[in-house]
């Protein structure tokens, strides 16, 4: 049977061992009540104990049934959920880590008894909980040296299994026992064993330092001496390689340079293997190495052949083809280079001729059209060519598909997708075929899909400039305005994203409307969200309002300065640098107004109070490392002294008073240009 990614198919088969045909007549079709009450209390290893009644030895009447037990359960739980969640409810599982613990125990007993745990193990969390409860690491562990092959295969397939759960143990590498321990299975020769060291340090490898412990003990070498081994094997330890390099540039940088290169040239050769999983493995080990130290992956030739690999391996069946895509998006992310080289591949017509030839019922259609989104990430020439074929359409017809990650990734691509003025400027994505289904999606009940659409509906506001009347008529607003209100903070912080998105270049009449539907009150709750990536979004959609609307100022300082005073409040409690900088650019913009907006940003920044103790949050800000809030503050104070009048001059002694003044002046040196301009206007 193929291997899969995960390992799951192919480790659940290998615990099966071949059945006796001369016990069929005994057990086989015996009812699972049966057979556990029949392994419980019959022989030795049940649950009475080491004691308990039966025959000990090999060949003896109760050594034979309990054999025979072991084997029907394997045989009925392999591959069998139901059997599996039966079994676990009739407690046969201590009965089964029982007999591992059995001193006396024959070897056929503890075959079948590893594969039994194993298999309760497999697929099940249910059934890891209740395997490691019962301690079966421990003694299967401790069986790894039992002087019978056959048992310490049975055995380490069992870890195997186990160590596929979420649910097992994480072996801490930093302990010198289990390095010693981890270090004595890399060495074994029985190659199931070395496959379960693989399988154990890809599992447990969780940090930097755990990485950097494994490559000190010398593990990448032993690793790569393991490639020589069977395909499992080897798979293992491309996986185990890829873990311990991961995002660790000392680690990555040691294994490149490994034997002068030349572990590096053995992993680059396995993309050539015959194995298809071998291939795959082999260019997510190149990935992340490439990520993990980019210094020491710059052949331009490679990274090329890693796209024409990974583009092959769509084309096969099963986990390979499903993960080839999300591997290339991987590597290709946030790159501008990999992302014309994947385009000079022809990488969106292949994707894409691959999408309309199959069924979007499959998660190969997920990882696809999350490889386009990536594709169209940064290059207009894949948006282009993405829109104006047929599977623009797919994407569309995406966005009402029964499957919540189908959905998801379609929003993703159109978010990519409508970053492009060129593609809404020409119509492509019209309120009837995109903006409708987006805003539809934003009462779906799945929140993964609110915010893929949100993150969509966010980038057609801006680009969407001209036509900003299909928004507001697409009822998109007040849905927003709801999910701006969310128990989710990404929710509460994708939607006033959008707001402040359509905010943008709006009519005045527009922006209106979309207060009426928000409300003064909303905002204020907003600008105080426990959030503050909410908060300062909140005060650039505030910017987006006061922007060339003279009589939006209303909306800030009316109402009994609602807004005015949560914007207060946040400046004066030092929230984070960037809710202060949004904060400042607010004032600064109130502050170009008239006498009346001045006062109100001066009775904000140097208000008239007894406590004169606590000095203005402006001296602080302007003695910020952060130079954008520097110089929004400078913007500020120079729009409230700007142009000289009595007004002014008040104003300029209210800043003298509470030292502000002198603090400009000790600015004439900043190391910051802008900051320097301000001061000399």
């Amino acid at each position: 049977m193929p291997a899969t990614a995960s390992g799951g198919a192919r480790a659940e088969e290998a615990a099966s061992t071949p059945s006796d045909s001369s016990s069929a007549p005994f057990c086989m079709g015996t009812r699972p009540e049966e057979l556990a009450a029949r392994l419980t209390a019959g022989g030795p290893g049940g649950v009475s104990g080491p004691g308990g009644g039966g025959g000990r030895g090999e060949g003896g009447e109760g050594e034979h049934e309990r054999v025979l037990a072991l084997r029907e359960i394997k045989n009925q739980i392999i591959g069998n959920r139901t059997k599996k969640l039966l079994y676990l409810r009739l407690g046969a599982v201590p009965a089964v880590v029982a007999a591992l613990a059995e001193p006396g125990a024959s070897p056929t007993v503890l075959v079948q008894a590893a594969a039994a745990a194993g298999s309760f193990a497999c697929g099940v969390d249910d059934g890891a909980r209740a395997v490691l409860a019962a301690g079966a690491v421990g003694h299967l562990t401790r069986l790894l040296a039992h002087p019978d092959d056959k048992v310490v295969d049975a055995c380490a397939r069992a870890l195997r299994m186990i160590y596929q759960s979420k649910q097992a143990p994480m072996l801490d590498v930093n302990n010198e026992k289990n390095m010693d321990f981890l270090l004595s299975l890399l060495d074994s020769e029985n190659e199931n064993v070395t496959e379960l060291a693989a399988n154990i340090i890809s599992y447990s490898c969780d940090d930097n330092t755990e990485q950097l412990a494994l490559c000190g003990a010398g593990v990448p070498q032993k690793l790569v001496s393991l490639f020589g081994g069977s395909m499992n094997l080897r798979d293992a330890c491309l996986e185990s390689m890829t873990a311990v390099i991961r995002n660790n540039w000392e680690v990555a940088s040691r294994f490149a340079s490994m034997d002068h290169g030349k572990a590096f040239r053995s992993i680059v050769g396995l993309m050539h293997d015959r194995s298809p999983r071998t291939r795959l493995l082999a260019c997510l080990c190149l990935i992340a190495l490439g990520h993990a130290s980019p210094c020491h992956f710059p052949d331009r030739q490679i990274k090329t052949k890693l796209i024409l690999v990974l583009l092959e391996l769509i084309e096969e069946p099963g986990h390979v083809g499903d993960e080839a895509p999300l591997a290339l998006t991987t590597l290709i992310k946030d790159s501008v280079e990999l992302q014309k080289q994947a385009f000079s591949t022809n990488a969106v017509a292949k994707l894409s001729n691959h999408l309309l030839a199959n069924t979007l019922e499959t998660r190969r259609a997920v990882t696809i059209l999350l490889a386009l989104a990536e594709l169209c990430s940064k290059q207009e020439e894949s948006r282009s060519q993405l829109m104006s074929g047929q599977v623009s359409t797919l994407i569309l017809d995406a966005l009402k598909h029964d499957c919540a990650d189908i959905r998801v990734a379609a929003c993703s691509c159109l978010k990519n997708i409508s970053r492009s003025s060129k593609v809404l400027s020409a119509g492509r994505l019209s309120c009837d075929t995109v903006i409708a289904p987006l805003v539809q999606l934003l009462y779906d009940s799945s929140t993964s899909v609110q915010i893929a659409a949100l993150g969509a509906i966010c980038n057609i506001a801006v680009n969407l400039t001209p036509r900003k009347s299909v928004l507001l008529h697409s009822g998109v607003v007040s849905q927003l305005v709801h999910l701006s209100k969310s128990m989710d903070p990404a929710l509460r912080l994708k939607s006033v994203l959008a707001l402040r998105n359509i905010m943008f270049l709006m009519k005045p009449k527009d922006k209106d409307l979309i207060l009426k539907e928000l409300t003064v009150s909303t905002l204020s709750s907003l600008i105080c969200d426990s959030e503050h990536s909410v908060q300062e979004q909140t005060l650039a959609l505030v910017q987006n309002l006061l922007d060339g609307y003279v009589d939006s100022v209303n909306y800030v300082i009316g109402e009994d300065g609602m807004v005015i005073n949560a914007i207060s409040r946040q400046l004066n409690s030092a929230s984070a640098t960037g809710v202060c900088i949004q904060g400042m650019l607010v004032l600064a913009n109130m502050a170009a107004g008239d006498e009346l907006n001045k006062e109100a940003v001066m009775d904000v920044t140097v208000p008239h109070r007894a406590d004169r103790m606590k000095p203005s949050f402006v001296v602080n800000f302007l003695q910020s490392k952060d130079k954008q809030l520097r110089v929004a503050t400078l913007w500020c104070i120079l729009n409230l002294i700007y142009p000289n009048s009595d007004s002014s001059s008040t104003r300029v002694a209210r800043f003298q008073n509470a030292g502000v003044i002198s603090q400009v002046k000790n600015m004439i040196n900043d190391p910051c240009l802008d900051c320097k301009s301000t001061h000399g206007a």
